[in-house]
């Protein structure tokens, strides 16, 4: 598929990737270059309250592996009263906000195509975000030829990307219900106690926000482990302003945010 996905590239002769540093845009950047040349990608990071320092870091050191050319594009979706206010349909205004700020770099670089990583299992969550990249003309070439998720970490694999087992990542303000305002303060202090439960050892993991309350989300074969731990992660959590932290005995899935929704339309 590797192949097949490098001649889908060819055509465009040059080429924006919105990258984040995830599998899926890691390994479009990685095809783009395979097919263009180094000289006509660009890999674009967003950058804004909603993206971890740590993600950030991490996708700086890997574009320079790849030897890759990286700009950081400053986006301001966190100060949009529309994001703010954090409807189910938040995600448009956020990728609004991205894409327009990488659909302008590429114009003023006389660069015709923007591509993303979104997949073809991507689709079978709520995402709004998906008609911004319709109206600004994204392309998703790993979506168009049918890659799944374990398509592209096969891919990624084969290719020598070290991200290529990276567990999925989301942006932070997955982490709030619906309702309840986005704010960069608030983020931060996402960002804290994600960062603060990494140091205790856990690889996957979300702290959902819910007021007062941090609900952890870890996998089911971490679950014991974040109980015999359960004093230092309270510790950790309240130190970041949280009184009381549960632990979701469903363990960590993709999208929990969105059950509501899906309870409520069934």
């Amino acid at each position: 598929m590797i192949s097949k996905l490098i001649d889908h590239l060819k055509p465009l002769t040059r080429v924006a990737i919105a990258y984040s540093g995830g599998v899926d845009s890691t390994l479009v950047l990685k095809a783009s270059i395979d097919a263009l040349g180094s000289d006509n990608v660009v890999a674009l990071l967003a950058v804004s309250p909603s993206l971890p320092q740590s993600e950030k870091d991490e996708a700086i050191v890997l574009a320079q592996q790849l030897g890759a050319r990286l700009e950081l594009l400053p986006t301001e979706e966190t100060s949009d009263p529309q994001y703010q206010a954090n409807a189910p349909n938040r995600c448009y205004f956020c990728k609004d906000h991205v894409y327009r700020a990488l659909r302008q770099f590429a114009e003023q670089n006389d660069i015709a195509h923007v591509l993303d990583g979104m997949n073809a299992e991507d689709t079978l969550d709520v995402r709004p975000g998906r008609a911004a990249a319709r109206e600004l003309k994204i392309l998703s070439p790993l979506h168009d030829l049918g890659f799944s998720k374990k398509d592209v970490r096969a891919a990624a694999k084969a290719l020598g990307l070290p991200n290529w087992n990276k567990p999925a990542a989301a942006c932070l303000a997955s982490r709030v219900p619906y309702g309840t305002s986005v704010t960069p303060k608030l983020l931060f202090q996402i960002e804290r106690a994600e960062a603060a439960l990494f140091d205790l050892g856990f690889r996957e993991l979300r702290v959902r926000h819910h007021g007062d309350v941090a609900r952890l989300e870890v996998p089911e074969a971490d679950l014991l482990s974040a109980l015999q731990q359960r004093d230092e992660i309270t510790a950790s959590l309240r130190l970041v302003g949280y009184t009381y932290i549960t632990l979701d005995l469903a363990g960590l899935r993709t999208g929990s945010m969105n059950e509501v929704l899906k309870a409520r339309s069934a």
